[in-house]
């Protein structure tokens, strides 16, 4: 009887820890998490495992999943041998193939895909290139942390739980941003941020290019722009206005060099958007050609942080001459759907007392009224006609939510940044909208209230349960949710001069931020993000050599 009674009793005190163990046997530690997830019982073994493609996928997916067994092949010593076996989707359902069979199932959307491992195989299958290079980023994540290496080791088995994964991301648009204009980031520097992006199924980065402290894109037709616009002779030291390091500071990119990253990001499933601020944020472009200016100048690169109120001259026909000009090098430069031209923060000093803007006016017969200033419909004016020149070419257009101040021209796409306010007017105007406020998706803003043990930001607090917390669907309804086309976090670098130091702002809130973007509501969990974030991802980061926030 007491053997009974103490057995009883060890059950009793063993239970909850067998039942917390079979509750952490049913996620998994992948960022973002799947949309559908089935945990069974077993492994599945990588290392030595034979790929067998479908002759049906395409050669670019091809490619990439080759990449992937040679990856295993490379750190394991064993081969993984590659084959496209005719017939294979008949072969796959008999069950008796084994190792590494990719599908394609055109049924699927273009960045959906399925995960079906066993102790036998693991099946993979979706549609198209981004896809298959999500459903390898899910394996990635689901094995050994050394597949994100570059080191042998021939005792590595790469093994795979056994589960069923049924995954499609829930927004189109899933951005990030980075500003290369107030500090300049390497080509290698600007890669490194995009690798990481690939690894949370990132597919859009937004590249901030020119600002008043700087002008980063080589154009032909300007060369002024990058012998000149392009450095700035010194820094503000810290938050002081009046100090100055005296350090001659700049850099830009070649057309060669943008190509060169247009393509790697392609290669990643990321579409590049790039952005020329327009109207405002001009000086970098002013202090190379100050005929494009309201006063003529003379003007010099900025070398504090702020807003100018030397902007370009919508009243003279050279300054629209120049940026259609300039946008038709980029769209030589860059292929995306859309160009970001900017649109905020622009004083209207300049423009009030500019006879060539007030003849603008008049001869276009803009007025004032109680809704906006006449100032204010004349940068209207400007973002219609630029709008316009890039449709002419297939381009669309996105704007910083001040564009919705005056006359917005149907088919553009307004990004909301002062909070969520610009995203809801939007929207309810019939605007497409991406969904980037400061109050949850600005990065260069502290990750603690106590900022004192902090690296200095521009201000705010957003720590990563905020990010977290976001949901991009709140205080609109139906008719506005279907204008909502994504959600994007921005990184202005006024304060982070360092690769080290950008790294640091981006992570973890970036693994977060990807949870906004794939996850349906209901399968967010901070909880469970934040396991696998300490299990998983600061591995990973670690491995592929990032520096990030602890918490």
């Amino acid at each position: 009887m007491r053997k009974f009674i103490f057995a009883f009793t060890l059950a009793c005190l063993l239970m909850p820890a067998a039942l917390e163990a079979r509750k952490a046997a049913t996620v998994i530690n992948v960022i973002p998490y799947p949309q559908s997830v089935e945990i069974g019982k077993g492994t599945f073994k990588g290392s030595g495992a034979t790929f067998n493609c479908d002759p049906a996928i395409d050669a670019r997916s091809i490619s990439v999943i080759r990449d992937f067994a040679d990856k295993i092949t490379f750190i394991t010593g064993r081969t993984n041998s590659f084959a496209t076996p005719p017939g294979l989707a008949k072969i796959a359902q008999e069950g008796k193939m084994k190792g590494f069979i990719f599908l394609k199932d055109g049924s699927m959307g273009p960045e959906e895909y399925s995960i079906a491992i066993s102790k036998k195989n693991c099946i993979v299958s979706a549609s198209a290139y981004n896809g298959f290079l999500y459903a390898i980023q899910t394996l990635k994540q689901l094995t050994d942390v050394k597949i994100f290496s570059e080191e042998i080791d021939p005792a590595q088995k790469f093994l795979f739980p056994c589960v069923t994964i049924k995954d499609k991301p829930r927004f189109a648009y899933r951005g990030m941003h980075l500003d290369c204009a107030r500090h300049f980031f390497s080509v290698e520097e600007v890669k490194k941020y995009l690798d990481i992006m690939a690894t949370y199924k990132l597919n859009r980065f937004h590249w901030h290019l020119t600002e008043d402290q700087g002008w980063r894109i080589e154009i032909a037709k300007y060369p002024k722009l990058t012998q000149i616009g392009a450095f700035r002779n010194g820094t503000m030291v810290g938050k002081d206005f009046n100090s100055n390091d005296g350090i001659r500071y700049g850099g830009y990119y070649t057309k060669e060099q943008m190509k060169d990253i247009v393509k790697y990001a392609e290669d990643l499933g990321i579409t590049i958007i790039p952005e020329i601020d327009l109207p405002g944020h001009m000086l970098g472009a002013l202090a190379a050609y100050p005929e494009l200016g309201c006063t003529g100048g003379p003007y010099e690169v900025w070398t504090k942080w702020g807003i100018s109120e030397d902007v370009l001259c919508p009243g003279k026909e050279g300054m629209f001459t120049f940026l259609e000009d300039v946008f038709t090098e980029l769209m030589e430069i860059f292929p995306s759907e859309y160009i970001h031209i900017g649109g905020d923060e622009c004083p209207k000093v300049e423009w009030q007392k500019c006879p060539d803007c007030q003849a603008r006016i008049k001869a276009l017969g803009i007025k004032g009224d109680d809704k906006h200033t006449a100032e204010e419909y004349l940068q209207s004016y400007v973002t219609a006609r630029i709008q316009s020149f890039l449709n002419k070419h297939g381009r669309k257009i996105i704007g910083w939510d001040e564009i919705l101040e005056g006359d917005l021209a149907e088919g553009a796409t307004v990004m909301s940044w002062r909070g969520v306010k610009g995203g809801i007017q939007a929207s309810a105007q019939g605007f497409d909208v991406i969904m980037t406020p400061n109050t949850y998706c600005y990065f260069d803003y502290y990750q603690s209230p106590e900022i004192e043990k902090e690296p200095l930001a521009i201000g705010g607090n957003l720590p990563i349960e905020k990010v977290y917390g976001y949901e991009p669907f709140e205080g609109l309804d139906a008719s506005q949710q279907k204008h909502i086309l994504g959600v994007q976090a921005n990184l202005w670098t006024e304060y982070i001069a360092t690769p080290e130091y950008l790294e640091y702002m981006l992570l973890p809130r970036m693994s977060a931020l990807s949870e906004i973007q794939w996850c349906k509501p209901e399968d967010k969990n901070f909880d469970r993000f934040s396991k696998a974030l300490h299990e998983e991802s600061f591995k990973i980061y670690d491995t592929m050599g990032y520096n990030y926030r602890k918490f």
